[in-house]
Formats: structure tokens, C-alpha cells, sequence
């Protein structure tokens, strides 16, 4: 167990520590700053000529936004074409057929959204094309636009006049060709080296030591797994993700996916600091998403290393402890810290099935995607710790007895009741679709037996169904595994908290970004609330504790602790 217990948090130290350098980059990318990576600059000019872009000039928040919003259109429309008619497309080898189209509408939304949530099982559900053209290209898309959105955000909270955020074109080419991009070759050099596939041909059979015929599925693996993990997407290739050996060939890749899916969520933090110039709020920051970090982290640790104690009373000894659904080549532990991290960083990717984890670790499972601020994803999770900051200011200044300033800015009412909103939104509609769900599947004539959507009734049943809302909404993507999900209802109703919890943070934050520039800026005195302070790292990890995760004790009762109980 120490052994486990030091490797994990040298795994994490390395994320930290390498975040921190690619944090000097990024604000060095972002604010124009000359840096080694500026021979990308004629490859750069030449997108900017092809598309009739003018890098330099500055966007208000509005522009900003509806550029932002209006290129989703475009790619959705891309994707979700594609997999309509992607049985009569080329790249088939396999000989996929079209995807049902809303099967099709589901994960071409949810790749655009960065879910990730899959429907359909990877090597039978999509073509080569499909896996590149729509899948692998939304996902670098999805986590650029991720990464333009959360930049914008800190912009918008520098102390300079001007009222304008940017560039979007610039700030997204940059985020390709400067940050992802480069890194995503880098990785996916060290996978091919470690035995991931890498090819177009078609599946092959194989005769395995025991004589039988064993169907494998190759493709373009390599292509698509470093974004997968870069961008806090989780889209996976193979339908068991990370538990296919083909994503995740041996230990040595089993920590680079950690390390990576930690890189650059961990590095956006810093990067406030650095860009700010306001280091000692970024560490605030990062000791408040660490925290969350072990609150999530812990319950699944001891329920799933502690074992079964059913098993136990058995008299079967639980030295492995859980094992159910586990990859048997990682074990309880380094499944659960892997589940554990990819429940903070919405990547969602998996090296087991979490319907066979403990009842109780679903508890920390749900509470890390419902604040899905605990690092969160790639500037996303900036975005929504951007709007607990908000509201932590207002309320901590009032107790106070003094006016709620952040940065230099007075917060008023109006940015309050936006903050307050995208809150109450991010639990109420998984909430809400949940309890529709359990009304259609309790009165449905002949119920579960005939919609077959849960393999296990009762209590169990229904944190699948809650499951499955709050990952979609969370932009994590990952399922409990148990769920028939692929019928018109849950393809459908999932695009629900998709769409809402990918754009409701983001209207919401630049809506108070636009209020907030309008203030003038004074220069922080003695009598404002210190908002880079020990004291208020400890009020806002509280107040998240209040609204996200108290708001969801009634549903952990209905659930994870009824089970836990029976």
C-alpha cells in the first residue's frame, strides 16, 4: 500500500511540476510574448491568409462569444454528416455500417462538447473516417476552443483599461499549433514506441496459443489517444477505452495517460498566476482544487482497496481488494487513483467498469463531476471555479461589511444573479432529467423488462441512470457501464446537459466578464477582501462543499448509500 500510495503522488508531483513549465509557455503564447515556438509563425500567417484572418484585431466579449459559438455550428454539421452516411464513405475497411441518426446526433454532440460520451462501442461503432475526420478532429477542436474560452476569461480579469478580450482565430490557432499539437506528437511518438497501433488497415484474425480464432480490431489508435487524453476528452478508440491493450499496452503507458490527463488542466492554473501576475491567487486556486482533488479521490481509494466485505464474511480474502471489473494488469489501487483522477478532469477515460466498483465510491465519483471545478477540464474547469469565485466574493464581502471587489473591479448584483444561475442549472438538470427517467421507467407498461435500459434494479439502478446525466453534463463522459443507452430516449435526452453544461458556463462567465469591464479599475486597498488568501481558499472550498455537493445528498441517499446499506 506505500508503495502505491508514493507512486500515485509521484505521478502527481511529475504532472505539477511539468504543468508549471508549460504554463510559461502558454502565457508567453497567449499574451504575444516572443518564445521558442514562434517558428511556427509563418505556418500560422498562412492559416490567417487562407481564411481571411486578421489576428490582431481585437474582439469585444461579444464577438468573441458568437465567433466562438457560430464555428460550432459548422463543425457539428461536419460530424454529424459524416456519421449519418459513413457506411458509404471510404476508409471502411471493416465495413461499418451509417449510424442510426440518433446515434449519430449523440456523439457528434458529444464529441463537439467535449463528453466524449460514447453510445456506441469505438472499433464496431465508427469507421477509420469517422474515427479521424469527426472524432480525433473534435476533439482537438473541442479543447482549443476549451482553452480560448478559459484565456478570455483571465483577460477579462487583468487590470489593463481596455475592454476587449482578444482575438478568438488567433487564440485558437495558437492553442493548436503552440500547445496541442506539438505536445500530441510528442506523445503519441512514445505510444507507437510502446506498441500502439498505428495503421489503416482493416481488422485481422489471429490464432491464439489455444487454438482459437481471435477477431482484432487495428486502426489509426495512435492518432487519436494523446488528444483524447490532452484535451480532458476521453473519447477512446475501443469501446473498453483504457482497458484495451491497444490504448494502454503496459504500465509504462498506464502513466503517461495520467500524466498527461493532469498536464494541462494543472498548468492552466499556474498560467493564471503568470498571466495576472498574481501568483500567490493561482496557488490559492490550486490548493482549493487539490483538496477537491482528495475529497473525490479518497472514498474511492478505501472502498476499493478495502475489498468486498460481503466477499469477506465468505471467508475469500480481499488482500487484492476489489477486484471486480478491474484491469487485473493495474489492480485495485492504481484503477481506483486513475478513476479518481479522470472524475476531476472530465476526460472520463477508464481502465475498468465502474458499475462493479463499491457502492460508496460512486459518492466520490459523482461529487468530483458534479463541481467539475477540481482542476475540471482544460480552461473549462477554470470557468467554473471562475463562477464559485464569483459568487464566494460577493457572499464573504457582505459578511464582511464590505463591497465585493475582485482584481480591482467592484461585482455587483447583476454578475451575482448570472453566477447564481449557471450554479443552480448545473445540478438541476441532471436532477430533473433523472427524476423524468425514473417516472418513465417505473410507469412505462412492463418497466425495465421492457425497455431493458438498467442490468440492475433498485438503488443501484437508479445512480446508473443519475450517473449518466451529471457525466454528460459534466463533460466527462463516462458511464456506469450497466445502462442500455443506445435507444432514441437516451440518446436523445443526453444532449441535453451536454450542450447545457458545455455552454451554459461559458455564455454565463463572459457575461460577467462583460459586466465586470465596464467597472473602473481601482487599485486594491487594505479594507478589500484578500481573495489570494489562505482564509478565503478555505471559505470557497466550503462554499463549493454547500452548493454542489449538499444539494446532491438527498440523491446520495436515494443511491449510492441506500445500496451501501441494503
Amino acid at each position: 500500500m506505500a508503495i502505491n500510495i508514493l507512486g500515485a503522488l509521484l505521478i502527481f508531483v511529475i504532472a505539477v511540476l511539468l504543468a508549471w513549465a508549460i504554463a510559461t509557455v502558454m502565457k508567453k503564447t497567449y499574451n504575444n510574448e516572443g518564445n521558442f515556438m514562434d517558428f511556427l509563425l509563418p505556418l500560422e500567417q498562412l492559416i490567417y491568409k487562407l481564411c481571411q484572418i486578421d489576428p490582431l484585431k481585437e474582439m469585444t466579449w461579444k464577438k468573441y462569444l458568437v465567433s466562438l459559438l457560430v464555428i460550432q455550428v459548422f463543425w457539428f454539421i461536419l460530424g454529424f454528416l459524416i456519421l449519418l452516411f459513413q457506411g458509404h464513405l471510404f476508409l471502411n475497411p471493416a465495413h461499418i455500417g451509417d449510424m442510426e441518426w440518433t446515434l449519430a446526433l449523440n456523439s457528434a454532440i458529444s464529441f463537439l462538447t467535449s463528453t466524449n460520451l460514447q453510445h456506441y462501442s469505438g472499433e464496431n461503432g465508427a469507421t477509420y473516417l469517422s474515427q479521424i475526420i469527426v472524432f480525433t478532429f473534435l476533439q482537438l477542436v473541442s479543447a482549443a476552443t476549451s482553452l480560448c474560452a478559459g484565456v478570455a476569461v483571465v483577460r477579462g480579469l487583468s487590470s489593463k483599461s481596455f475592454v476587449t478580450l482578444g482575438n478568438f482565430y488567433a487564440d485558437f490557432v495558437r492553442s493548436c499549433t503552440r500547445i496541442l499539437l506539438p505536445l500530441c506528437i510528442i506523445v503519441a511518438a512514445i505510444f507507437l514506441f510502446n506498441g500502439m497501433p498505428m495503421t489503416f488497415n482493416g481488422p485481422k484474425d489471429v490464432i491464439t496459443m489455444q487454438g482459437d480464432t481471435a477477431h482484432v480490431a487495428l486502426g489509426p489508435v495512435a492518432l487519436m489517444i494523446p488528444i483524447k487524453e490532452l484535451g480532458s476528452n476521453g473519447g477512446g478508440f475501443y469501446g473498453a477505452n483504457c482497458a484495451h491493450p491497444f490504448e494502454n499496452p503496459n504500465y509504462f503507458t498506464f502513466i503517461i495517460h495520467l500524466l498527461i490527463v493532469l498536464l494541462l488542466p494543472v498548468a492552466f492554473i499556474f498560467f493564471i498566476g503568470k498571466y495576472l501576475g498574481k501568483a500567490k491567487f493561482s496557488r490559492m486556486l490550486f490548493f482549493v482544487m487539490f483538496a477537491g482533488f482528495l475529497i473525490t479521490l479518497v472514498p474511492i481509494l478505501y472502498c476499493e482497496v478495502g475489498g468486498n466485505p460481503h466477499l469477506a464474511s465468505m471467508g475469500i480474502s480481499l488482500h487484492m481488494g476489489n477486484m471486480e471489473g478491474k484491469e487485473v494488469r493495474f489492480g485495485s489501487f492504481s484503477s481506483a487513483f486513475y478513476s479518481a483522477v479522470n472524475m476531476v478532469i472530465p476526460a472520463g477515460t477508464i481502465t475498468g467498469m465502474h458499475d462493479s466498483y463499491m457502492p460508496l465510491s460512486a459518492i466520490g465519483m459523482l461529487t468530483g463531476m458534479q463541481v467539475d471545478a477540481f482542476f475540471g477540464g482544460l480552461g473549462t474547469g477554470w470557468i467554473n471555479m471562475f463562477i464559485y469565485l464569483i459568487i464566494a466574493v460577493f457572499i464573504a464581502s457582505q459578511m464582511i461589511g464590505r463591497t465585493p471587489d475582485l482584481m480591482g473591479r467592484k461585482i455587483s448584483i447583476r454578475e451575482m444573479q448570472v453566477a447564481i444561475v449557471v450554479s443552480v442549472l448545473s445540478f438541476a438538470i441532471p436532477l430533473i432529467l433523472t427524476a423524468v427517467a425514473s417516472f418513465v421507467i417505473k410507469n412505462y407498461p412492463g418497466g425495465n423488462d421492457s425497455l431493458g435500459w438498467i442490468s440492475n434494479k433498485g438503488p443501484h439502478g437508479f445512480t446508473t441512470m443519475l450517473y449518466e446525466y451529471i457525466s454528460s453534463m459534466a463533460g466527462n463522459g463516462s458511464e456506469f457501464s450497466g445502462l442500455g443507452n443506445n435507444t432514441p430516449y437516451w440518446n436523445l435526452t443526453t444532449c441535453i446537459p451536454m450542450l447545457a453544461g458545455r455552454f451554459v458556463p461559458i455564455v454565463g462567465a463572459f457575461m460577467i466578464i462583460g459586466a465586470y469591464r465596464t467597472k473602473i479599475y481601482t487599485e486594491p486597498s487594505e479594507g478589500v477582501l484578500k481573495t489570494d488568501s489562505l482564509t478565503f481558499g478555505i471559505f470557497l472550498f466550503s462554499l463549493i462543499m454547500i452548493l454542489s455537493v449538499l444539494s446532491m445528498f438527498i440523491v446520495f441517499i436515494l443511491g449510492p448509500i441506500s445500496e451501501f446499506v441494503k
